[in-house]
């Protein structure tokens, strides 16, 4: 069943004092969502500055320092599939909070995010591409994929949660990339996307180049789309661009857009391409200018985890047409994609070991 489509209207700014607030109302998302799936608003955006600062790799433009390329060739490179239990494994089963054994997979996911993860407005329930995936891993886990405490948390803050073992995954359109890898470990990639720029309907700008010349660009904090305009030789400065101060999530940057106060958002088309969807006063210009792959992020020190999740992902890719990914196709993306993207495959794994 196709999920019902959200439509948004350029508000006055009058409407929209609120900021964010008001398009999170728009969609029926909560800041700290509550609901039977035991979800838990976990994410706080006040906390110290994010380590999860994205700088470009091999698969993203400009490549990053040549240090960083020599050291990391190939990112989405992971561990080979396995079905056995280790250290990680028996955690998660054995979870306690508050005294109580609870057996729960803690999963960091976005609310905001139209199509990968956000609060259906009709059912109250957190859905999505991404959403559909972190059930197929409780699922696998515990034998139920509601199973799951899902933890909100800001682009911003997705490593750090990590770290902290606040999660055990982070299954949030993360981009797989060289700086990455050095503080936490992914899965193999689920999802090809790239960088593309979105702007209001009438703009005059046509893309990733000189049109943004003396425009203000929108990125959110950590995001891959933020080192990309951070590079020196094709970055904002490079074009011309205004880079204005990052955001925490990257649907701020729509609600700064719906409101004048920027002229661009630099996205991965993912996600962009979702929120186009339901606005009719924005779109997409110009060619996707990177490659990125998404990968479910884990503490690298879960080697177990990482394993079970990339045997999860081999089940989810099978199938052909009736795989569980190209179901989860259908439902939340092929609306979206089915211009650009006529027949959509996942990503073939690629292993190091």
């Amino acid at each position: 069943m196709r999920p019902a489509r959200l439509r948004w209207t350029r508000p006055r700014s009058t409407r929209l004092r609120s900021g964010l607030a008001a398009v999170v109302c728009a969609l029926g998302v909560t800041t700290a969502i509550v609901g039977p799936a035991l979800v838990d608003g976990g994410g706080d955006t006040r906390q110290s500055r994010p380590s999860d600062r994205s700088r470009l790799g091999p698969h993203t433009l400009g490549a990053g320092s040549e240090t960083a390329a020599e050291d990391c060739e190939k990112p989405e490179a992971s561990l080979r599939p396995s079905s056995a239990s280790g250290k990680a494994i028996e955690r998660i089963k054995d979870r306690r909070i508050h005294g109580h054994k609870v057996g729960k997979l803690i999963a960091g996911v976005d609310q905001n995010s139209y199509r990968w993860g956000y609060r259906d407005p009709a059912t109250g329930e957190l859905t999505g591409f991404d959403i559909d995936l972190v059930r197929a891993i409780a699922k696998d886990i515990f034998g139920d994929p509601d199973a799951v405490i899902y933890r909100t948390i800001p682009t911003s803050q997705r490593i750090k949660a990590l770290q902290q073992n606040k999660v055990d995954i982070v299954v949030r359109t993360m981009t797989i990339n060289c700086d990455r890898i050095k503080d936490v470990a992914f899965s193999t990639a689920y999802f090809q996307a790239g960088q593309q720029v979105l702007v209001p309907d009438g703009s005059s700008i046509t893309g990733y180049n000189t049109t943004l010349r003396g425009k203000r660009v929108c990125t959110a904090q950590g995001s891959t789309a933020e080192g990309v305009l951070d590079d020196p030789e094709k970055g904002a400065k490079a074009l011309g661009a205004i880079k204005v101060k990052p955001v925490p999530n990257q649907l701020d940057c729509l609600v700064r857009l719906q409101m004048g106060q920027v002229d661009a958002v630099i996205t991965d088309n993912a996600l962009a391409a979702g929120q186009a969807a339901q606005d009719p006063s924005v779109k997409l210009v110009g060619p996707r200018f990177t490659d990125e792959l998404y990968g479910v992020a884990m503490n690298k020190k879960d080697d177990d985890l990482v394993r079970r999740v990339n045997k999860v992902l081999e089940d989810y890719r099978r199938g052909g047409s009736d795989s569980p990914w190209q179901r989860a196709y259908r439902t939340w993306l092929a609306e979206d994609f089915g211009r650009t993207q006529r027949n959509p495959a996942p990503p073939d794994p690629l292993y190091k070991d």
